[in-house]
């Protein structure tokens, strides 16, 4: 059944994928850490696995960038540009009805951004063994744990260690155990797995989860415990916190007893199956996520005053034209302007973040201080309008930066894992017309994390 390999490309970076005919309804597999769409299909278990989802639906598999048969890319995507790659994978593959995306482990991530930030794209969310957040790289154990992956990787030992901690019905037979080493190494090299793994452990979908408004079913095993790791996430507990964030959504357990190793579980595309027959198609969405930026000039009422109105006019002609340059640039979309502010979004923060730092060095050059605020939250949609609270809260924080700064919520900070941007702590601030005190950081330059 395995099929020819197709390549569609974001921003120059080559991402491979099939398309396995089956049922009438679209479903996309985003696979956990890493996979090998050629290799995939030698293995007895991936083989069933696909075969058995593709009996019920269209499937489209495919390699996230740096994996498998995909470009690599200049450096580490963060998780807004990965999700863009799934959207071109679907567009590529024809997709036109709405999707249903299927998430495990480490891809759940990108699979729940998705389908918060393109509702009206995603007819169904399956999640397995997602977590809201990983343990952070504060924790003395991640530090040892990735340190430990970026030296043993690939090796049989390493491997053999992993596959006893993680997949017992693996490690019980010899023949699996070389398998698994050979599929590590196919998928990914060393330092893509580390900043995969290092990614996963930064990120923090809190803020996400509640914005995810198509049906959702959550999946896991009751996984037993393994003596001797130390980070052992608690499988089912992870995903009862998951499916308790997102509206409506359905936890369900399905046979096993393993962390990783979804293949293990036929019985999941039944479930799967289920699920989406039992639910309708999603209406056009009232809210989506998304990404909100606001500017604003400091000091222009008293350089107007100083230059006068004509001159002001010029001047100010110049810096609308070089934001809205900038915003064209980052995929920024112009939502309105007044006076000498504006209120933009864009689908991912890092992209915001990068586009208001531009516009700061750009607005300096004509002897301008500007000061920008960046956001994440759930908007609605009113034709083309967007508002709600996210949207008071982006123009709250603009106001609280000081001349030349980008300040940014700890939502925004939270999304940007391997940007290589940094952030100074600019403590808790009650912004007018939000309840809770907000945390807020300054965000600085820095360039993309290096593989």
């Amino acid at each position: 059944m395995a099929t020819d390999i197709r390549y569609t490309r974001n921003g120059g970076v080559a991402i491979a994928y099939q398309v396995v005919e089956g049922g009438d309804v679209d479903l996309v597999y985003v696979p956990d850490f890493m996979s090998n769409l050629v290799y995939g299909w030698e293995s007895p278990y991936l083989r069933s696995f696909y075969e058995r989802l593709a009996r019920s639906f269209r499937l489209i598999l495919f390699d996230k960038r740096g994996t498998g048969l995909s470009d690599h890319g200049p450096h580490f995507a963060v998780l807004e540009t990965r999700m863009e790659d799934l959207r071109a994978v679907l567009e590529a593959a024809s997709s036109g009805d709405a999707a249903v995306v299927f998430g495990a482990h480490e891809g759940c991530g990108m699979a729940a951004l998705y389908a918060a930030t393109y509702p009206e794209r995603t007819r169904a969310l399956v999640l397995f063994h997602p977590v809201v957040r990983g343990h952070g790289l504060e924790d003395r154990r991640v530090q040892e744990e990735l340190s430990a992956l970026r030296e043993g990787w690939g090796e049989q030992a390493w491997c053999d260690e992993l596959l006893r901690l993680g997949c017992p019905t693996l490690y019980a037979n010899e023949e699996d155990r070389r398998w698994f080493a050979d599929w590590l190494r196919v998928s990914a090299s060393p330092a893509v797995a580390y900043a995969l793994n290092r990614a996963f452990e930064e990120t923090d979908l809190r803020e996400v989860l509640p914005a995810v408004r198509v049906p959702t079913l959550v999946l896991y095993r009751r996984a037993q415990m393994v003596e001797g790791d130390p980070l052992r996430f608690d499988t089912e507990k992870d995903a009862l916190e998951v499916a308790a964030q997102i509206p409506k959504a359905r936890p369900m357990r399905v046979s096993g007893k393993d962390y990783f190793g979804i293949f293990l579980s036929l019985d999941i595309a039944d479930e799967i199956e289920q699920f989406v027959d039992g639910e309708k198609a999603p209406a056009v969405p009232e809210s989506v996520l998304t990404t909100v930026m606001f500017t604003d000039l400091v000091g222009s009422t008293e350089r107007a005053a100083a230059l006068g109105d004509r001159a002001w006019r010029d001047l100010l002609a110049q810096h609308n034209t070089l934001v809205r340059r900038e915003l064209a640039r980052f995929r920024g979309e112009e939502r309105d302007t007044s006076g000498d502010g504006f209120f933009a979004t864009f689908d991912g923060p890092a992209r915001a973040i990068r586009a208001g730092q531009a516009i700061l060095a750009g607005v300096a050059e004509l002897g301008l201080q500007a000061r920008i605020g960046v956001h994440v939250g759930e908007c609605e949609l009113h034709e083309d309008k967007v508002s709600g609270i996210a949207v008071v809260v982006g123009a709250r924080i603009a106001a609280a930066a000081d001349a030349g700064e980008v300040l940014v919520s700890s939502t925004v900070r939270d999304l940007v894992a391997g940007s290589g941007l940094t952030f100074a702590d600019r403590g808790q601030h009650e912004l007018k017309g939000v309840h809770a005190a907000t945390q807020l950081y300054l965000a600085s330059r820095g360039e993309p994390d290096l593989y």
